[in-house]
């Protein structure tokens, strides 16, 4: 019995059972939400990546923030409609494993490009005269690769020992899925599905250590200067309103998986499960393209009809 329960094909998702009477407008806004989501991200890449005077290290890594943002919510949105108009909510093996996949990386790539940009402001504020000599074009180019396979890499390698488990349950207890939720079904914990996660845990929590110092240090270097404190103000505060949404709606749904009540609602489950795949997506671009003067003029000349 043991060999056919770990050889699973189908697991099925829970959470959508309470929506049956408004299933048609919970369609509807979703299916809006997913195309803002796609409509400023798109707006921010593309103006960058037409416009010559924005290629420029903090523009090339709000590009790459926009692009991961996109690819996170395709791993989300498009199963989430359909389940939203099916009566049976499952999901293949293959296409559980493949979810959690984008998802985590999506997360961590997340975070990894937030260091980036936290250190090209730290150095054009801290270290003006040697701005263009360290984020030059060969190292703004590694450390954008780097910060695509370092997460791909080790959410990879999370999945693989997932993957490898043999499960005594098929049920997860969420609206989509996540290597944490599959993992809980194995029927005996290895280490290595102990020390990967482990691992990555620590290992993004070091980013955020870092971004947090990095802006500790640029705090107390603006103080002492109104022309730090205007850069600070114009281009670093929307990456630490951005940072804070990304870490604080993760937060939200990690804390409550491993601690939260089972006496919340199920409606207010999925909000908090749906909340790093729904604010950080839309509230981010948004921030940039209001705060950033360069972006937000590229846009209303591009609406207005004129040439970028």
């Amino acid at each position: 019995m043991m060999d056919n329960v770990s050889k699973l094909t189908i697991f099925t998702l829970s959470g959508l059972h309470e929506i049956a009477n408004y299933r048609v407008t919970l369609f509807v806004l979703t299916l809006l939400c997913y195309c803002v989501i796609w409509l400023i991200n798109l707006a921010i890449i593309v103006t960058i990546i037409m416009d010559k005077s924005l290629h420029e290290p903090m523009y090339i890594f709000l590009c790459n923030l926009c692009i991961n943002g996109l690819c996170g919510t395709a791993g989300f949105y498009p199963k989430f409609l359909i389940d939203l108009l099916s009566t049976f909510h499952v999901i293949s093996y293959a296409g559980c494993l493949l979810q959690g996949f984008v998802l985590h990386s999506s997360a961590c790539a997340d975070f990894s490009i937030l260091v980036l940009m936290a250190y090209d402001r730290y150095v054009a504020i801290c270290r003006p005269l040697v701005y263009h000599s360290v984020m030059t074009t060969q190292r703004v180019c590694a450390s954008i690769f780097f910060a695509w396979l370092t997460p791909l890499y080790l959410v990879f390698m999370g999945s693989i020992t997932t993957a490898r488990s043999r499960l005594c349950g098929s049920h997860i207890p969420k609206i989509y899925c996540i290597n944490f939720l599959v993992g809980k079904l194995a029927c005996t914990t290895s280490i290595a599905n102990v020390i990967i996660p482990a691992f990555n845990y620590t290992f993004y929590f070091l980013h955020v250590m870092f971004i947090a110092w990095s802006y500790m240090y640029l705090i107390r270097k603006c103080l002492i200067s109104s022309e730090n404190r205007s850069k600070f103000m114009q281009t670093c505060l929307p990456h630490l309103i951005c940072l804070i949404i990304v870490v604080v709606s993760l937060l939200f749904d990690l804390l409550y998986m491993r601690f939260g009540s089972q006496t919340l609602s199920q409606n207010v489950k999925n909000f908090m499960a749906m909340e790093f795949l729904l604010v950080p997506p839309i509230i981010n671009p948004l921030i940039y393209g209001f705060k950033l003067t360069q972006i937000r003029n590229r846009i209303i000349q591009f609406l207005s009809g004129k040439r970028i």
